[in-house]
Order: structure tokens, then C-alpha cells, then sequence
């Protein structure tokens, strides 16, 4: 588990700049962008840390058992064959494959989806319908014209 952030409290103090964060709870806010940190505070955000990271870990024991959590859950990143040898991923496919394959164990549905057309756009469409009618039915007038002369 990784977190970092950037703390500006002495940049906003040499600038008189006050920053309050008003909470409820001791531990609601344990570190802070803009105001000052303490060490109290800073041991509080590593024990979330290291209890998040325990959790992660313990979640993938559970469902990985065959997977040495130890020798994973370093911080480190494996991809590919790498996972597959280290047992973080059962195959490797891609998602086209994986969908095809369990294609014919669900009810597929199709969606589509129209966007919705601005109202420029809609009086375009229909200017242009109007038009497209007026020389249809102008150009059928001159051909009965020419028809019965």
C-alpha cells in the first residue's frame, strides 16, 4: 500500500494564510494537505495503512491459497506469465476470448444507444425533411405538367 501527499502548511503560513479542517471524531482526518500534521496523526495513518494492506493480503489468501501471500504481497507488480507463475491469474486470454467463451452460459442482450440530438440538430433534421418533401412533391408536379400537356 502506497500513500503520499504534498503538505503546504509552512508554504501557506510564510503567506499568512490560515487553513482550519474542522472534524468530528479523533481520527477522522489524520494527515493533511494544507494543515499541519502531526506525529500522532502520522502513526494513525501508517496503522490504516498496515491494516488495509493486512486485509488485502488476508483477502487474497482466501481465495488464492495456493499463493505464497509472503512472497506476493511485497508491493510488487506481475504481469502476464509472471502472475500466471506466481498464481495471481488463472489464464491468460483476452477479454474478447474470455466473453465468447461464456457467451453460451448467459442471456446476452444487445444495447444500443442514440444520442439525444441537440435542438439545432433537430431543426436541421426537420428543415431538411421539409425541403426533401417540397422537391418531391415540386418534381411530381412538373412531371404531371409534362404528362397531360
Amino acid at each position: 500500500m502506497v500513500a503520499q501527499l504534498p503538505n503546504l502548511h509552512r508554504l501557506l503560513k510564510k503567506h499568512d494564510v490560515d487553513f482550519e479542517v474542522l472534524t468530528a471524531g479523533e481520527y477522522k482526518r489524520t494527515l493533511t494537505v494544507f494543515g499541519e500534521n502531526t506525529e500522532k496523526g502520522r502513526e494513525k495513518f501508517q496503522e490504516d495503512l498496515e491494516t488495509t494492506h493486512e486485509l488485502f493480503k488476508n483477502f487474497v489468501a482466501r481465495y488464492r491459497q495456493q499463493v505464497s501471500i509472503d512472497d506476493v504481497a511485497t508491493g510488487e507488480v506481475w504481469l502476464g506469465i509472471s502472475a500466471l507463475g506466481k498464481h495471481l491469474a488463472d489464464e491468460i486470454k483476452t477479454s474478447d476470448q474470455y466473453l465468447a467463451e461464456r457467451a453460451h452460459e448467459a442471456e446476452l442482450f444487445q444495447l444500443h444507444y442514440v444520442e439525444k440530438k441537440s435542438l439545432p440538430e433537430r431543426f436541421g433534421m426537420a428543415a431538411s425533411a421539409v425541403m426533401e418533401h417540397g422537391l418531391v412533391k415540386g418534381w411530381s408536379r412538373l412531371n404531371e405538367q409534362r404528362f397531360w400537356q
